[in-house]
C-alpha cells in the first residue's frame, strides 16, 4: 500500500469534530451577540449625542423648521426669487411668527401665572377631599404617603442642584436658540448643497435609495410639525371657547397651554384638559368641571379620529404604544424637549425602514436600469 493511499485511508476513517457554530445553539449565540454588538454600538452613539446635546438639540430642531418652511422657500425660487432673498424673507418670517407667539404666551400666561397654580392647588385639594369623602374613599395614610412622596421630590438634591445651575440653563438656552437661527438659515439656503455633500461617496441603487431617505425625511418632518400646529390651534380654539362659554377664570391662559400641551401627543393635551378641569372645579363646581373634562375627552377623540389622519396624512403612522414608548425615552434622555422631539424622530425613523425596504407605497417606483449600488460609473 503506498503512503498516499495510507493516508486517504487514515483521512476517511479519522473522525470529524462537529462544528459547534452550525448547530441551532450555536446560530443562537452568534445572533445574541451580533444583538449585544448592535446595541452596545447604539448605547455608547446615545451617550456620545447626549455630550454634545448643546449642538445636536439645535441641529434637530432646525431640520424640522426647515421640512416645515422649506416648501415656502421652494414656492418663492420656483417663482424667480435668488436663493438668499428667498430664504431671508422666509426666515425672518418664521421669526416673525415664533416671536409672536412666543410673545403673547407668555404675556398671556406670565400675569395670571401665580392665580392659575393657586386655582390648580385648590383644585387638587377638593379632588382629595373628594377620594377621601367620595362613594369609594382612598385611605388617608394612602394619600399621606403620596404627597410626602411628591414633597420629597421636590426637595430632592437633584432639583436642588437644577435651581442652583438656572444660570447655566439660561446661558445654554440662549446659546441653543443662537445656533438653531444660524443653522436654520444655512440649512434653508444650502440645504440642498448639503445633503448632496453627504451622497458623494454612494453611486447606483444605494444613492437612489439615500435620496429617497432624504426627500421621505423632509416630507414627514414638514407634515408632522405643520400638522401638529393644525391640530393644536383647532384644539386651542374648541377647548378655549368652552371654557370661554361656562365662564372659567383663567380661560385664555389654559386654551394656551392646551396649544402647547398639544405639541407632546397623547400626554400634553390629556395634563392641559385635567389642569382645566381642575381650575374649573375650584371656581365653577363639579358640573362645569365635569363638562370641562367631556370637552376635553370629545376634543382628543376628535384629534385621533378626524384631524390627525387627514391633516397628517402619512407624516404619523406609528401606534400609540410606540408613541408612548418614544415620549418617555425622549424625556429620560433630553427632558420636555425631548419629549417634543421624539416623536417626529421615530416617525423618520420608520419611514427610513420603509423606504430602506421598499415598503412605502407612497414612494415611485425605483428605476430598474440603475446599476448596483457597488458598481462604479462608466
Amino acid at each position: 500500500m503506498t503512503a498516499s493511499e495510507e493516508t486517504v485511508r487514515v483521512s476517511v476513517h479519522k473522525p470529524s469534530k462537529p462544528d459547534l457554530w452550525k448547530d441551532s445553539l450555536g446560530r443562537t449565540a452568534v445572533r445574541a451577540s451580533q444583538i449585544l454588538l448592535i446595541l452596545t454600538l447604539a448605547v455608547v452613539a446615545v451617550f456620545g449625542l447626549l455630550q454634545i446635546r448643546l449642538l445636536v438639540i439645535p441641529v434637530l430642531i432646525a431640520l424640522i423648521l426647515a421640512a416645515a418652511i422649506g416648501p415656502f422657500v421652494n414656492m418663492l425660487r420656483r417663482r424667480g426669487w435668488r436663493a438668499g432673498l428667498a430664504t431671508g424673507v422666509a426666515f425672518l418670517g418664521l421669526l416673525i411668527v415664533l416671536g409672536g407667539v412666543i410673545t403673547i404666551i407668555v404675556l398671556s400666561v406670565r400675569s395670571q401665572w401665580d392665580e392659575l397654580i393657586s386655582q390648580a392647588a385648590s383644585g387638587l385639594d377638593e379632588l382629595e377631599n373628594f377620594l377621601l369623602n367620595g362613594p369609594f374613599p382612598i385611605d388617608r395614610e394612602q394619600m399621606t404617603q403620596a404627597r410626602e412622596a411628591v414633597v420629597e421630590f421636590a426637595q430632592s438634591s437633584q432639583v436642588r442642584s437644577g435651581a442652583v445651575t438656572g444660570l447655566s440653563v439660561v446661558t445654554e438656552f440662549l446659546a441653543g436658540a443662537s445656533l438653531v437661527a444660524v443653522i436654520l438659515f444655512f440649512f434653508l439656503k444650502d440645504g440642498a448643497k448639503i445633503w448632496e455633500f453627504f451622497l458623494r461617496p454612494f453611486t447606483g441603487r444605494r444613492e437612489a435609495k439615500l435620496r429617497r431617505v432624504g426627500k421621505r425625511t423632509m416630507e414627514v418632518l414638514g407634515g408632522y410639525v405643520r400638522g401638529t400646529a393644525i391640530v393644536a390651534l383647532v384644539d386651542t380654539v374648541a377647548i378655549g371657547a368652552a371654557l370661554l362659554i361656562m365662564q372659567v377664570p383663567l380661560a385664555i391662559p389654559l386654551a394656551i397651554i392646551v396649544f402647547i400641551g398639544a405639541f407632546i401627543p397623547l400626554v400634553g393635551a390629556t395634563v392641559a384638559g385635567i389642569l382645566a378641569a381642575l381650575v374649573a372645579l375650584v371656581a365653577n363646581g363639579p358640573i362645569v368641571a365635569l363638562i370641562v373634562v367631556i370637552v376635553v375627552i370629545a376634543v382628543n377623540q376628535l384629534e385621533g379620529d378626524l384631524l390627525q389622519p387627514v391633516v397628517m396624512g402619512k407624516s404619523l403612522e406609528l401606534h400609540a404604544l410606540v408613541i408612548l414608548m418614544a415620549l418617555t425615552a425622549g424625556t429620560i434622555l433630553a427632558g420636555i424637549i425631548g419629549a417634543v422631539l421624539a416623536v417626529p424622530i421615530a416617525a423618520v425613523a420608520w419611514a427610513i425602514v420603509q423606504v430602506w425596504t421598499a415598503e412605502d407605497p407612497n414612494l415611485e417606483p425605483m428605476n430598474p436600469d440603475l446599476p448596483p449600488a457597488n458598481s462604479q460609473p462608466t
